[in-house]
């Protein structure tokens, strides 16, 4: 998996001189401002959390909420 930013250019998504596969699949992020960019150590920080998480390195969302909630003190 690749992270890139881009811009939209004539209504298209331009990658400048990035080399896709022809037909791969993209995921598309829409920010919410108009200035969105992922710094390169961001970028590398955003791809070494993906490949732990295809590793399965990860904790579950309801999991994680699960084991908090058992945590609060019972005055809550």
């Amino acid at each position: 998996m690749k992270v890139m930013t881009a811009r939209v250019v004539d209504g298209r998504i331009d990658v400048g001189d990035a080399e896709l596969e022809e037909g791969a699949a993209v995921a598309v992020l829409i920010s919410e401002t108009s200035d969105f960019h992922l710094t390169e150590s961001e970028q590398e920080e955003l791809e070494m959390a993906l490949a732990e998480i295809r590793r399965g390195q990860y904790t579950d969302g309801r999991a994680l909420l699960r084991e908090l909630r058992a945590d609060e003190p019972a005055d809550r």
